[in-house]
């Protein structure tokens, strides 16, 4: 059956009606209901629990047995290594907060849509990860002198893109030799629940979550640069036969905590005339936030919020404004975050084929109601 002979799902528009040229391919609503966004009010929490965390699974959940699972390091090494989850915690440990965000985070608003995970927002967490640097593993094992890149492989399989693969993403040398890339076992004090890549998998800070392989089963070291399927998956380009440039940092972005109650369907918010205040977080894998600011008025005017400093250097950021509602009406509350690079959320979204690194103003709408 042909793409556009399969059955569609229409998707509800403002409450009015039906939106007839925005629909859900029978495929997007099962990915759907497999995966799960962060609700916008788990925002409050610096940390986030596990249970609201992201989540995206390519394909299956594998059954690992911790007891017979082993983590090869191989490749271009003097001495491969085959290690057990008990040796990998017997290494040097740290405890880092990282903030994790889906690349097609946000995919489901373009217009028109690519079709794939619907992400509308809410792809994102931060938990705290402990496990033992990288590095120091790729140190015991010897890297030779011609290595360009790290390979990842986890034990999840399928098929995509007709391509019958395992989960594999490399590392650029420099990124796989930073301090603070683990191999980790545990999220939020606690081991990795199966979904979240038990027993091991990797965190690498401020990229995007398809480079934080889970399931981890093996490291080699490469001599040419890695061209499999998960690396031309993710791209920035305008269609999906151009090479395009490669997702690697998370964009600067900001999301706004939804303020009072919400409208079952529409999930248009109500509060009630007066002081409000509004809050919410910003990250950027480039670097630290040095700015906030939020409109009232659908991105017409911006004021600054108060930043909060991060609770780690890999964590996003609390802000928080405070809207003097007393005037009963609608509004569109949108926010936008600067880095210390410079950069800064667009008002609109750059569309690219895959739907990828979405990281224009959030917007929520509001309706003040006379106390």
């Amino acid at each position: 059956m042909a793409a556009s002979d399969r059955p569609v799902f229409p998707v509800v528009g403002d409450g009015s009606g039906i939106e007839p040229d925005r629909k859900l391919h029978p495929e997007e609503l099962q990915l759907a209901l497999r995966n799960k966004a962060l609700p916008l009010e788990g925002l409050r929490y610096d940390v986030t629990p596990t249970g609201l965390h992201y989540l995206l699974v390519h394909y299956d959940i594998p059954a690992v047995d911790a007891q017979t699972w082993r983590l090869t390091v191989g490749g271009h090494v003097r001495q491969p290594l085959t290690l057990t989850l008990a040796d990998l915690q017997r290494r040097p440990a740290r405890t880092l907060p990282v903030t994790l965000e889906c690349a097609g985070d946000g995919r489901a608003l373009l217009e028109p849509r690519p079709v794939s995970q619907p992400w509308l927002a809410g792809a994102v967490g931060n938990a705290a990860w402990t496990g033992t640097p990288l590095r120091g593993i790729l140190d015991e094992a010897g890297l030779e002198d011609d290595v360009v890149e790290i390979l990842l492989t986890g034990l999840d399989r399928g098929i995509e893109g007709g391509v019958e693969q395992d989960y594999q993403r490399s590392l650029p040398l420099d990124t796989a030799l930073d301090d603070d890339v683990l191999v980790a076992w545990a999220m939020n004090d606690r081991p990795l629940e199966p979904q979240h890549g038990y027993p091991v998998r990797v965190i690498v800070p401020g990229w995007y979550g398809m480079t934080h392989v889970k399931w981890l089963r093996s490291i080699e070291a490469l001599s040419v640069p890695f061209d499999g399927y998960q690396h031309t998956a993710y791209r920035y380009s305008q269609s999906r036969d151009e090479p395009g440039e490669p997702v690697t940092l998370m964009r600067v972005r900001s999301l706004l905590i939804p303020p009072g109650i919400p409208d079952f369907l529409t999930r248009t918010r109500v509060v009630q005339a007066g002081p409000v205040e509004l809050r919410g977080r910003a990250w950027s894998g480039y670097g630290p936030i040095t700015r906030v600011e939020v409109s009232v008025d659908g991105g017409a005017s911006w004021n600054d919020a108060e930043v909060s400093p991060p609770p780690g250097v890999h964590a996003w950021q609390a802000w928080r404004y405070a809207w003097d509602a007393s005037r009963a009406g609608e509004y569109e509350l949108c926010c936008r975050a600067h880095d210390r690079a410079g950069n800064v959320q667009p008002v609109e979204q750059y569309w690219t084929a895959r739907g990828m690194g979405n990281n224009a103003v959030h917007r929520v709408r509001v309706l003040v109601r006379a106390s």
